[in-house]
């Protein structure tokens, strides 16, 4: 599942902050990376297409679990080259997805791209959607995302196949995110549940998975924990989620038992979700929680241990919170 900002440092996988392009003579450098994002992308799209004809969803999952490095990537250069190599002849899918994008600065390199005929398959339609929708909440073009997510959504709603339910969980998670930017997160509560009903009927784990946490986090962002416990309480988590999800999960749970003063529980899941998370990225995540788990730890009356505030990406972030365990320790 992006690297987390400061203003929301829970959210894995959600923020990339992206630094302007260099002009100093790397114009070059910059067309033949464009260059190849578009090619890595047009074989992201022939794995998604191979799991449509074979109906294996692993080579959806292989596609997508590359996203966080294509979108490192992405600019509105290699968009437009995408759509316009995919959308041959004008539509309004194509006019849709141009109409987002900023005027191209360097487009004379990706018009010489090999152009489909046909038109794409639902599943490429939606990813490419997906992309744009990314760069979009990249760019900070919040109230576009906005607008965006809900075209893409509506995509997804309209289609009943079940090889598009891996694209589809990404998309309710960055649909969510895209709320959540400009303040609305009440706004898609109700959508969020009927999807999440759908889900749950049609078996589509992933999707269930994602959209519980969307829910709980909606819930959270509200300080509304006793409805987050409700939704705890009457839905089943599944168990075939993948690792980032359950560390979501894990901790939003942590969250409503602190809350509950039920701290034992609390504990023990914020601990598991540190070891279900990313070990070497998402460290915004793992930084929250462990926040979280040393102040609970320490209204169990417990003290830390000293190798937790060592770690080099906890030092920084727990340097207060070991100031205030070497207080308690001194008084006990």
């Amino acid at each position: 599942m992006g690297v987390p900002t400061a203003k929301n440092p829970e959210a894995m996988d959600v923020e990339i902050i992206f630094e302007g392009q260099n002009g100093d003579g790397d114009t070059s450098d910059k067309k033949d990376i464009d260059l190849q994002t578009i090619h890595d992308i047009r074989e992201h799209t022939r794995q998604i297409e191979k799991a449509v004809q074979s109906k294996e969803p692993r080579f959806i999952l292989r596609a997508l679990r590359t996203l966080p490095n294509t979108r490192r990537r992405l600019n509105s250069n290699v968009l437009r080259g995408v759509i316009l190599s995919f959308y041959s002849k004008p539509c309004t899918e194509r006019d849709a997805l141009l109409s987002w994008l900023e005027e191209p600065t360097e487009s004379e390199e990706t018009q010489k791209l090999r152009i489909s005929s046909m038109s794409p398959l639902p599943e490429i339609d939606a990813y490419i959607h997906l992309l744009v929708l990314v760069r979009l909440i990249d760019a900070g073009k919040y109230e576009e995302a906005v607008q965006c997510s809900e075209t893409l959504l509506q995509k997804i709603i309209a289609q009943n196949r079940r090889i598009i339910d891996l694209i589809a969980a990404k998309c309710y998670f960055y649909y969510s995110r895209a709320y959540e930017l400009v303040g609305r997160l009440d706004k898609i509560r109700g959508l969020l549940h009927l999807r999440l009903r759908t889900t749950t009927l049609r078996n589509d784990f992933e999707g269930q998975a994602v959209l519980i946490n969307c829910l709980l986090r909606n819930y959270l962002h509200y300080n509304l924990y006793d409805q987050a416990d409700k939704l705890v309480l009457k839905s089943t988590f599944p168990e075939s989620a993948s690792n980032n999800e359950w560390a979501r999960f894990l901790y939003y749970l942590g969250r409503i038992k602190a809350a509950r003063l039920e701290y034992s529980a609390a504990h023990k899941y914020l601990v598991q979700a540190l070891r279900k998370a990313p070990q070497s990225t998402a460290v915004g995540f793992r930084q929250t929680v462990q926040k979280l788990a040393v102040t609970v730890e320490l209204l169990l009356g417990d003290i830390p241990e000293r190798q937790t505030f060592r770690q080099a990406a906890m030092r920084r972030a727990l340097a207060p919170y070991f100031q205030l365990t070497q207080a308690l320790s001194e008084m006990a």
